[in-house]
């Protein structure tokens, strides 16, 4: 009497650990006695039990925070750097088989690169050329990781921490920086003039009368309504031969 019952509970349950549902950014990789069998999903598949188990891995775009590095830059600046890193599995097999902790070994790879590629770097770049340390960074990250199935699609330094005395030095720097600029476009503003000028006299000299006009123009500028400065205007050339009788 109970014994029908009992092979029904029997094999509802083989039957409930022998299914799998793997969700599609999800991949199941199956040992079978401890030997690697492969990686299925996604979906609905069966496994023997006890014979079968299945370590899921995700891969889906993971993103990593790598924490504060005290680094020395290559010009003796001390300074805390983060990061942030975002990776994805590309083979679900080598993920589980090769690294017993994929997530924790690219944590801990992620710090020593960040130590040692910014370490080699002087305070200057690390604040002004971050997009070639962060390729740097994401090719000698995507190289370590490559046996294990990781594919590093970024690295981005997210914060440059350096000492109270060293930001203020910096503003400095900065400000003398724009003082120069600001005296060389000044200097160019003077040699430009300088020029429009030459070739202003030059025009005046061929031309008489452009002289003339700019004369007279200059006295209207100087006549104003309010004025209380009397202007007569003089012809240029009378002028010129007043000039040439004192000569003779």
């Amino acid at each position: 009497m109970w014994l029908p019952v009992i092979i029904v509970g029997i094999a509802v349950l083989f039957l409930a650990s022998a299914i799998r549902i793997v969700r599609e950014y999800e991949r199941g990789v199956i040992f079978r006695l401890g030997r690697l069998v492969g990686a299925k999903g996604p979906g609905l598949f069966f496994i023997i039990p006890i014979v079968d188990t299945m370590v899921k891995v995700d891969l889906r775009t993971i993103t990593l925070d790598v924490p504060p590095q005290e680094v020395i830059t290559h010009d003796n600046v001390p300074a805390n750097v983060n990061a942030v890193v975002y990776f994805r599995v590309m083979d679900s097999q080598a993920a589980v088989v090769e690294v017993v902790d994929f997530i924790e070994a690219t944590r801990q790879i992620s710090m020593t690169t960040l130590r040692s590629v910014l370490g080699r770097a002087e305070l200057d770049e690390i604040l002004g050329e971050r997009e070639k340390l962060n390729r740097q960074l994401q090719e000698i990250i995507d190289e370590h990781t490559d046996p294990w199935g990781i594919k590093v699609i970024t690295v981005e330094i997210k914060d440059v921490k350096i000492p109270q005395e060293m930001q203020r030095a910096i503003a400095a720097q900065a400000e003398a920086e724009r003082a120069r600029r600001s005296k060389i476009i000044h200097a160019q503003a003077e040699l430009q003039a300088a020029e429009k000028l030459s070739q202003a006299a030059d025009i005046m000299n061929r031309s008489p009368g452009a002289l003339q006009l700019r004369y007279l123009e200059t006295l209207s500028d100087i006549s104003s309504e309010n004025a209380t400065t009397v202007v007569f205007p003089v012809p240029i050339d009378l002028l010129a031969m007043l000039q040439k009788g004192s000569r003779d």
